[in-house]
């Protein structure tokens, strides 16, 4: 053991610089020592490394070595890469402030980043590093990787989608603030109870949290509720202006982003809710401890939860809180603290473009309105020509439901400036519309911010539509369909407002990170360049017919399978067989995804076996692995969980499929399960209804670690299988025109139903009680709405998918056929990195350069 060791309390460090709170803030020379090696030397040797740690044991935590918990070396060894990377984030503020570049500033209500301290090694080249001296410690790098907590600060793609991006803005060199909330809990924590979601908080703050950096000092009040008076200014202007009723506190936490091997590190700032006045003493005192603490309850409620449950004017009203909050915060961040002083605001686009992560933050256009207007003095005229070249706004979504209507009443009520401003701006936006179509009144209802029916609202997405430089989908079929369903009125009259950017996925994360095997394998056989160039993985083609490729391929997807066995045992003690084709479902549980298609097959084949119309000798061995959350109150997702699950434990246990059939629901699905999950999938199943999906992302992370996609042609499988070939995709079921006709004709699911024997026998054993013998009718609910309603049409495409499922059977028997399949899938899924979305975002909308 070194000195080093040995002498653990005896070591002295210079101290780690402090922050300034602005992301792009003076330019200071850092004083730690780190910060003195030139980007790309190695940032330490293996003694350096034991002694920053045991330095940041012994000073941070106050323990010795010896006495040490595994989560006290947890944080001394995120600190010890933190207080690296700080270095790097002094070094990238003071090159921002000097270039005064144009910045991305991206606002989003989700972001879902996994876990952080390999991510942060891996930028940091400090992974070997670690592992080394850590072994000289006697501890195993593995294990606190293990400790950490992942932030649940995400719902599902959107949120992953976030992450991404700021990771590729960061390894591509292009200033990027990220803007979002610091959820206490942030998405609950799914457990099963016979079978049922239950929903627990997700207590991600508990043990600490190394990677954020607080700052009180630079909090922003946001404002609410009250009322609006006009007056007179001194030029004899007639003006209006907002008086508060109550305001909240925003903390800023900053969390570094740091570019892969490239030494910038930008920021993710999180804002935290909290009372201005926190504390009543003299209420305190007289014995109502309750009420002296209501300020601080109620104003720490905003940043409390992510997705609130809004089924109640309540939830729905703490909704809209959330979504002003961070944006006001984050507006005045930028405006007040990032800009240098007297900044004239009319070169405000130059500065930043605002990114609009669905319609969540969309309430920041009024909200910059009357920040010109009001704080600053523009005149409306000025104020909108500023605004309207700020932001981008992408739509993630072609169902109605999900583009946000907000109520009048609410507006007004929490926020009656800015429904003021929101009724100006559709008075003048309906004046173009009339001029532009003349006599077309109807054409002007349709298009009108302000909706009518079935209450009196703001439509959020039209709201963005009309402000936004750019509007965007996220996959060829969603960005038509977008144009040409969803906003067809502003399409014709925008043509060149409307564009396309498909979504992608980090590389660092997604293959590099979740498939140490399979990337080892890909850099030994083309280089290491393709993690920041993924299109390079095409130079893996040529190998898909070399045979010894092929087995080290199949070699990496063995060893993800038991990587991904072990820890299912001991994390759910769920027990995954050998050799099974391993098809795995993992999203957001919503009817449109159609998990529902994926358990009537399943039920399907268990039928045809128990009933004894097929041999369970003769069903190729699947085990078929669900995740999924449903949100709290969609009460059909939730009996479709218990559904799953209550099918799972009759499969499981029957003697008859067995060593043929498993079923696999592990609760809480989350980043850091899918990145053990998805290397170790044969099939990815993209199953949605065709023209319901956006664009999907999922699908992307399967095929570049090798599983083949069945699905249709929504959202991006259709780019997908473009690019794969259709003889490496399962294809099933109606395209878009199909589904468009089917439903003007009148949909008869039940004409489905009788029609095919297995569907029929499939549905009528879940009727019939089988899978639930305490309650034959538990489950009636799910099932009649399938055979009345089916608004997905999921038994219309029943047929296709059984027959393609056979077709996977069929290939799968083919173990070099279906490798070959699988490395061409890698090779070809180059275009999914969110570094060429971020390329495309840029080019498209932003117009931002890299500051290198």
């Amino acid at each position: 053991m070194p000195d080093s060791v040995q002498n653990a309390s005896a070591l002295t460090a210079d101290e780690s610089p402090t922050t300034d709170h602005r992301v792009f803030g003076p330019s200071q020379t850092p004083t730690h020592p780190l910060a003195t090696a030139p980007v790309g030397t190695p940032p330490f040797s293996v003694d350096g490394f034991v002694k920053e740690f045991l330095h940041e044991l012994n000073t941070n935590q106050g323990v010795a070595l010896s006495r040490s918990s595994i989560n006290d070396q947890y944080l001394a060894l995120a600190s010890t890469v933190r207080n690296y990377l700080m270095a790097r984030w002094l070094e990238t503020g003071g090159k921002t402030q000097e270039n005064q570049p144009k910045v991305v500033g991206y606002l989003s209500a989700e972001y879902l980043l996994g876990r952080q301290l390999g991510n942060a090694l891996l930028a940091s080249d400090l992974t070997d590093i670690a592992e080394k001296g850590l072994a000289l410690c006697g501890i195993d790098l593995a294990t606190l990787r293990n400790q950490e907590v992942e932030p649940g600060l995400g719902n599902g793609g959107l949120g992953r989608l976030a992450a991404c991006f700021i990771d590729s803005l960061a390894t591509m060199n292009v200033p990027c603030i990220g803007y979002g909330i610091r959820y206490e809990y942030g998405i609950f924590r799914q457990t099963f109870v016979d079978g049922r979601q239950v929903e627990q908080p997700d207590t991600w703050l508990q043990l600490g949290s190394p990677w954020e950096f607080p700052h009180p000092e630079a909090s922003v009040q946001v404002n609410f509720g009250g009322h609006t008076e006009t007056f007179t200014d001194e030029d004899g202007v007639e003006k209006s202006r907002w008086i508060p009723g109550w305001n909240v506190l925003a903390v800023p936490y900053n969390y570094m982003v740091p570019g892969y091997l490239n030494g910038r590190v930008n920021t993710l700032r999180l804002w935290s809710a909290q009372a201005t006045n926190a504390f009543d003493l003299q209420i305190f005192n007289s014995g109502d401890y309750a009420q002296a603490v209501r300020a601080q309850t109620f104003a720490e409620n905003i940043s409390k939860v992510l997705y609130p449950e809004d089924s109640t004017p309540q939830g729905r009203e703490l909704r809209l809180q959330q979504q002003y909050f961070f944006v006001a915060a984050s507006l005045h961040d930028f405006i007040n603290k990032e800009l240098e002083e007297n900044f004239d605001l009319h070169r405000l686009p130059e500065r930043i473009a605002y990114q609009l992560n669905d319609t969540h933050p969309v309430i920041a256009v009024p909200e910059l309105m009357r920040i010109l207007v009001d704080e600053k003095g523009y005149d409306w005229d000025e104020a909108w020509d500023i605004t309207g070249r700020c932001f981008g706004y992408t739509c993630h979504t072609l169902l109605p439901e999900a583009l946000e209507v907000w109520p009048t009443e609410l507006l007004g009520r929490l926020l009656p400036r800015h429904l003021e401003i929101i009724f100006r701006i559709n008075e003048e936006f309906l004046a173009q519309v009339r001029e532009q179509f003349p006599g077309d009144e109807m054409r002007a209802r349709r298009m009108s911010i302000i909706a009518e029916l079935p209450e009196r609202g703001v439509r959020m997405a039209y709201l963005a539509t009309v402000a936004a430089t750019k509007v965007n989908g996220v996959a060829e079929l969603h960005s038509q369909l977008l144009r040409d369903k969803v906003l067809p009125d502003f399409s014709q009259m925008y043509p060149d407002k409307f564009t396309n950017v498909t979504n992608g996925v980090t590389p660092r994360r997604f293959v590099r990170l979740a498939n140490p095997k399979l990337s080892t394998l890909i850099t030994d056989t083309i280089g290491s360049g393709w993690v920041t160039q993924l299109e390079r993985l095409k130079e893996l083609e040529p190998y898909a017919d070399d045979a010894d490729f092929r087995a080290a391929f199949r070699e990496a997807k063995q060893w993800n399978k038991t990587r991904l066995t072990n820890l299912l045992k001991a994390r759910d003690g769920i027990e995954l067989p050998e050799g099974h084709l391993l098809d795995v479902m993992v999203k957001r549980l919503h009817e449109y995804k159609r998990q529902s298609l994926k358990l009537l097959h399943i039920v399907s084949l268990y039928e045809q076996v128990i009933s004894g119309k097929i041999a369970a000798a003769d069903v190729t061995p699947r085990t078929v692995v669900f995740g999924a959350k449903a949100a709290p109150g969609y009460k059909m997702a939730k009996e479709t969980i218990h559904l799953i699950n209550k099918v799972a434990e009759k499969i499981n246990a029957d003697e008859r499929v067995e060593g043929r059939l498993k079923v696999a629901f592990p609760a809480n699905y989350n980043v850091t399960l899918a990145e053990k999950l998805i290397p170790a999938a044969d099939l990815s199943e993209q199953i949605s209804l065709a023209g319901m999906e956006a664009s999907g992302t999922g699908n992307m992370k399967f095929a570049l670690n090798g599983a083949l996609t069945i699905g249709t042609d929504d959202g991006a499988n259709v780019e997908i299988r473009k690019l794969v070939g259709d003889k490496h995709f399962f294809l099933f079921g109606m395209d878009e025109p199909q589904v468009a006709a089917l439903g003007a004709q009148g949909y008869v699911p039940g004409d489905y139903y009788q029609k095919n024997e297995n569907l029929k026998a499939a549905i009528d054993l879940i009727l019939s009680g089988y899978f639930s013998p305490s309650d034959q009718h538990m489950f009636d609910q799910v099932i009649y709405s399938l055979l009345n309603t089916d608004r997905f049409m999921t038994l219309a495409d029943f047929d296709s998918y059984v027959a393609a499922q056979a077709e996977v059977e069929k290939r799968y028997a083919d173990e070099d056929a279906w490798t070959r399949s699988s490395i061409l899938n890698v090779a070809r899924s180059g275009y999914f990195s969110s570094d060429r979305s971020m390329r495309d975002y840029i080019q498209r909308i932003w117009h931002t350069s890299p500051v290198l």
